[in-house]
């Protein structure tokens, strides 16, 4: 794993942007997106920018289920509001989290990513080793998958609704597998919340108790942390 590690968000994220320039440079084409409060300063820093996504096609990781798309805490609603209005794609795709047919919607999810193979992948990290939604326990080469999300991810995400019962408790995301399968993959991390995880994910076993571990498994992964969650790296 290369390990960038910065004083903080706003130096982090401008690295970030100067990276995707480079990425669009040698001919990027599908870029995967992640959501949460990580990656907000990036997307900032991008829509302010000069990239220009409008020929490009994104692939969003995951979706809560049960959540309309105008819902606005939906991710639907986030990558519009944090990213899409100020930079378009040509296509754009997230799971869609108010299907009627779960299995219908995996399938077609799975078609997706088929069809649009991902040159690079972004990435956050949650204080459980989780990437997507892939909690402890996912399979390794999971594809797109309904998932229970655990309590400690349903507690991390309440900070985004007026409280913990309104956070949904179930979501679409792609799997393991389907994460591994980007030519290149950038994790983000920020906060000392963040430190255990991201020590396990560089130096621990890889072990889907931490999922987040199987990155040790890809030949393109780069870290772009902030000095406390990088504190725990020897």
């Amino acid at each position: 794993m290369d390990i960038k590690v910065f004083s903080n968000q706003v130096e982090a994220s401008a690295f970030l942007v100067n990276q995707y320039k480079q990425l669009l440079a040698d001919g990027a084409e599908v870029f995967g997106l992640a959501t949460g409060g990580t990656p907000e300063e990036f997307y900032k820093q991008l829509g302010e920018s000069d990239v220009d996504f409008s020929d490009k096609v994104s692939i969003n990781l995951d979706e809560y289920y049960g959540l309309t798309p105008d819902h606005p805490k939906s991710y639907h609603y986030y990558m519009e509001d944090k990213l899409f209005h100020n930079k378009p794609f040509a296509q754009s795709f997230i799971p869609k989290g108010d299907t009627d047919d779960v299995e219908a919607e995996l399938e077609r999810y799975n078609g997706v990513l088929a069809d649009h193979p991902i040159d690079v992948q972004l990435l956050g990290i949650g204080t459980n080793g989780h990437i997507g939604f892939n909690e402890p326990g996912s399979p390794i080469d999971g594809q797109t998958q309904f998932v229970d999300l655990t309590q400690a991810t349903i507690e991390a995400n309440a900070r985004f609704f007026e409280n913990i019962d309104d956070v949904p408790t179930k979501a679409i995301s792609m799997g393991l597998g389907s994460i591994m399968a980007a030519k290149k993959i950038i994790l983000i991390a920020f906060g000392d919340n963040k430190a255990d995880a991201i020590e396990k994910t560089v130096n621990g076993p890889v072990t889907t108790d931490v999922p987040a571990s199987i990155l040790q498994n890809h030949d393109d992964v780069t870290l772009v942390l902030d000095e406390v969650a990088a504190a725990k790296l020897k």
